[in-house]
């Protein structure tokens, strides 16, 4: 299993798909980095030598912001968001959808599963019958 950025790469499916296992690489960037390291995109990634693993690595850490540094910098985005109190940092910080979504119903994803609202009627305990 070839390790690219620190990210285990599945070895069975052809390079042009297992490179967009790392965060921030999609079809059309691994297209443009296998085209720049001279490699065929039908290849399988079991069947990459070390010195074309190498070549696809640094071409990625100068070209493309992927895993750790992508991560921060979104999440920096975010808290940024909500320090300044856009309407998009508070919806980020009640956990509702950020664009523009409805929320009366769906929005399952981002409110979690449903909290039951209503009355709890309490139940009636049977009094015991009086034997005279």
């Amino acid at each position: 299993m070839p390790r690219i950025i620190g990210v285990d790469i599945p070895k069975e499916k052809r390079i042009e798909i297992a490179l967009t296992y790392i965060l921030g690489i999609g079809r059309s960037t691994s297209n443009k980095i296998l085209k720049a390291a001279g490699i065929n995109h039908d290849t399988r990634a079991k069947n990459l030598s070390e010195e074309e693993v190498s070549r696809i690595t640094s071409l990625i850490q100068r070209e493309c912001k992927v895993e750790g540094d992508l991560r921060r910098e979104v999440s920096a985005n975010i808290k940024r968001l909500i320090e300044t109190g856009t309407h998009r940092g508070f919806r980020h910080r009640r956990g509702l959808p950020v664009r523009g979504q409805r929320t009366r119903t769906n929005a399952r994803t981002r409110k979690g599963p449903r909290k039951t609202v209503g009355v709890l009627r309490e139940k009636k305990v049977k009094q015991p019958l009086k034997v005279e």
